[in-house]
Formats: C-alpha cells, sequence, structure tokens
C-alpha cells in the first residue's frame, strides 16, 4: 500500500502542471540566475567599477597616476564625456571633466564615482607618517553604491606604489634621513644616484607603453577625502530603492490574480453571459485593466505612506514624479497581468506560470538582488524587466531628486510595453469568443 500510495502521488504531480513547475523548473531557474550573478563574478572578477578622473594638476606625476588607474583591470576610467550614439566623426570631442562637470555627472547617475587629482599634487604627493603639506584627492560619491567609493579609493592606494615608486622611494629616503638623525653626504649621493637611475627606468618604460607591475595593497601614501553628493542630506537612502523593488514584485502578483478573475468567470460561464450582453471582449478586457490599474496604484500609494511615516520616506516633496512613476508602472503590470490571463487555461495554471515568471523577472530586475553588483550581461538583461525600469525611475525621483520631465526613458518604456502587452492579451482572448 505504502508503494501504491507514492506511485499515486508521483502521477498527480505530473498531471499538475502547476505543482510540477514549482517543484522543479522554478528552483532551478533560481539557481541559474544567482549562479550566472555570483558565479559570474568569481569567474570574470569583480565587476568594473566606473570612475570619472579630473586633473587639476597636470603634472608629470599626476598623469603617470592617472594613466595607472586606466590600466587598472578593476576600474573603468573616464576622463571626458562619452560621445552620443550616432554622432559623427568630425563633430568636436567633448573637452574633460571639470571638478564640477564631474560632480554633476555623478548626481545624474553617470558614475558612482569621480576622483578629483587636484592642482599641486605633483609637487607633494604622498607621505609616510603624518604629514599636513600634501594635497587631498577628493573621492565624489553617490552613496547609493557604497562599494564603489571604497574599491577606488584602495585601487588609488595601488596605482600610487604601482605608477609612483620613484616618488615613493625618494619621499621615504627623506623621511628616513629626519628619523634616523641625518645620512650623510656619500649616502645622500648614492640614494640620489639610485633614484635618478630609477627614473630613467620608468621613462623608457613609458615609452615603450609598458604597464606597471603589479604590486601588494597598501593605503594611506595619498590623503583621500570622500565625499557624498548624492543622498548627503537623506534620512532613510536606501527606503525608496527597497520600496519601488519589493512594491513592483508585489504588483506583479497582484495584477495577475486581478487577472485571474478572467477565469474564474470563463469557468461559471458568467463570460458567456458578459459578453451576449452587448459587452464587447475589447470593453471587458479594458474594464479589468483600468481596475488593475487602480488597484496596483492603490497598493504602491500605500506602501509609500507607509515608508513616509515609519522610515522617513521624503515622499510629499516628491509627489509630482510619484505620480507619474506609480500611473505607468501600475498600467504595465496591469498589463501584464491580462496578458497571463489571457494564455492560462484554468486560475492553477495562471498561479504557476505567474509565480515562476514573476520571481525570475524580480530576481534579475534588482528587486532582490541590486543590478549594479551585478555583472554587465545580467544588467543588460535587467533591462527586460518592469522591476529595472521601475526601480530606475523611481530612483529618479526620489535619491537623485530629478526633475519629471527626466522620467522620460523610463514612462516611456512601462507604458509602450503596457500597450503592446494589452494588444497581445486581446488577441489571445479571442480564445473566449469562439468558445
Amino acid at each position: 500500500m505504502i508503494y501504491t500510495i507514492v506511485r499515486n502521488g508521483f502521477l498527480a504531480l505530473r498531471r499538475d502542471r502547476g505543482a510540477l513547475i514549482l517543484s522543479f523548473i522554478l528552483p532551478i531557474a533560481f539557481f541559474t540566475i544567482f549562479g550566472i550573478v555570483f558565479g559570474g563574478m568569481r569567474a570574470t572578477g569583480t565587476p568594473r567599477v566606473s570612475v570619472l578622473v579630473v586633473d587639476e594638476d597636470r603634472s608629470p606625476v599626476s598623469e603617470r597616476l592617472v594613466r595607472s588607474l586606466q590600466h587598472d583591470p578593476a576600474l573603468l576610467v573616464s576622463t571626458r564625456p562619452e560621445a552620443k550614439p550616432g554622432a559623427r566623426k568630425d563633430e568636436p570631442v567633448a573637452p574633460d571633466y571639470t571638478a564640477d562637470t564631474a560632480e554633476s555627472a555623478v548626481k545624474q547617475g553617470v558614475a558612482p564615482v569621480a576622483l578629483i587629482i587636484p592642482n599641486g599634487f605633483g609637487a607633494n604627493p604622498i607621505a609616510f607618517g603624518p604629514a599636513t603639506d600634501r594635497e587631498v584627492i577628493s573621492i565624489l560619491q553617490d552613496s547609493s553604491d557604497p562599494v564603489a567609493a571604497q574599491v577606488v579609493a584602495g585601487m588609488l592606494q595601488k596605482a600610487v606604489m604601482t605608477s609612483l615608486p620613484d616618488t615613493m622611494a625618494e619621499v621615504g629616503m627623506k623621511f628616513f634621513d629626519r628619523a634616523s638623525g641625518g645620512l650623510t653626504r656619500q649616502q645622500r649621493q648614492s640614494v640620489e644616484s639610485g633614484i635618478s637611475m630609477f627614473r630613467d627606468q620608468l621613462q623608457r618604460r613609458d615609452q615603450q607603453g609598458g604597464e606597471p607591475s603589479a604590486s601588494s595593497d597598501a593605503s594611506g601614501f595619498v590623503a583621500v577625502a570622500i565625499r557624498d553628493v548624492v543622498g548627503e542630506k537623506k534620512r532613510s537612502p536606501m527606503i525608496s530603492f527597497y520600496a519601488a523593488g519589493i512594491g513592483v514584485m508585489f504588483l506583479l502578483f497582484t495584477a495577475s490574480g486581478a487577472g485571474a478573475s478572467l477565469l474564474d468567470e470563463a469557468e461559471s460561464g458568467a463570460l458567456d453571459r458578459i459578453l451576449s450582453a452587448r459587452v464587447s471582449m475589447t470593453t471587458l478586457l479594458a474594464g479589468k485593466l483600468a481596475y488593475c490599474t487602480l488597484l496596483a496604484s492603490t497598493q504602491l500609494a500605500i506602501m509609500f505612506l507607509w515608508g513616509a511615516a515609519v522610515f522617513h520616506l521624503d515622499l510629499f516633496s516628491h509627489l509630482p514624479g510619484f505620480f507619474v512613476m506609480t500611473a505607468a508602472t501600475s498600467f504595465a503590470v496591469a498589463s501584464f497581468g491580462m496578458l497571463l490571463a489571457s494564455l492560462s487555461r484554468t486560475r492553477a495554471q495562471l498561479a504557476a506560470i505567474a509565480t515562476l515568471i514573476i520571481l525570475t523577472m524580480s530576481a534579475v530586475g534588482g528587486s532582490m538582488f541590486p543590478r549594479f553588483l551585478m555583472p554587465e550581461m545580467m544588467k543588460k538583461i535587467g533591462l527586460l524587466t518592469f522591476n529595472a525600469w521601475a526601480i530606475d525611475g523611481y530612483t529618479k525621483v526620489f535619491w537623485r531628486d530629478e526633475p519629471v520631465s527626466h522620467l522620460a526613458p523610463q514612462v516611456a518604456v512601462l507604458v509602450g510595453s503596457g500597450i503592446v502587452l494589452f494588444l497581445i492579451a486581446r488577441l489571445f482572448a479571442r480564445k473566449w469568443e469562439y468558445a
């Protein structure tokens, strides 16, 4: 009897496609996604950090430091804005970043970090022990990416060791001279001769296009000051990110559940009676779409109001952007719910398919794991989801304090995809008209 019970259980599982998907396909899908994210990071190394570099000093020392940063495989260095797509080759090249333009670029989300090498850095770039007469390199960060600035600061210290070894030797000997009570004239001449030979070797290496050799990590050779330029006055800096990410994920579940009413009406025969009462399928779907959109908007509004009341989310000073993003996101997820309902035959099938697709979209789109920590391939795949576009839009509103006009790309994608999905849902809904 135990064998018979086990056999019947597996036969029932094979017939229940929803349970089969949740038991085997969903775990494999999640394992694949997180395997690509974390396994890809281990195979290809830590994702490169984009950094804008401004060289105000323009000295040989600072130029060598910039070249070393450009050769670092962990950094993606830009010294001037990239050319716009489709730009002609004869168009003038954009000027190099300045401290002001680099700060504005970080605020706009072009890069999470900017590094400013101040004027006078080359005269006294490094120091051993306490020193107050050296120039301080500024790192401007967008604190929504808490990792980038620390990575850049560490790579900067490494670049100093690999690109300025002659300067380190000279400063080190001066420090030793002061600490030891003074070198003899012969010892000082010997040291200066060795440093001169060292500089000649570095110049020959630079002329041949060689890269700095690897060296062990170190810190404190150059003075660094990290300053937040985005979110420095936010009381709860990451609340808007999580509110958008979690909110969109549950909106998708809400929309699929609301769309399931079509399947209930079809199974009970109510759908036939509705269609026979001079109500077209297009009108019925449009009404369902309007209901799902209002329901999703209400759900998002309640979530952000809770965030404002409990976590001090600055909601009321960003109401125009919030309304625009909420309307666009709600319309997109409502259309998605209509499409899932029109593709499914039963509520059980809809639940299984919706769970698989929604959780996968949420994992790839950034609702479960920040996209800035994902490999480049996963970032591009994430742009195929509502989650990524909605999170980017809400980030512009609540984090970067950007005007409503800057939401055009996110709104266009969400509204455009919502229209396309609704039209596809209308096409598949023809099955109920001819049933």
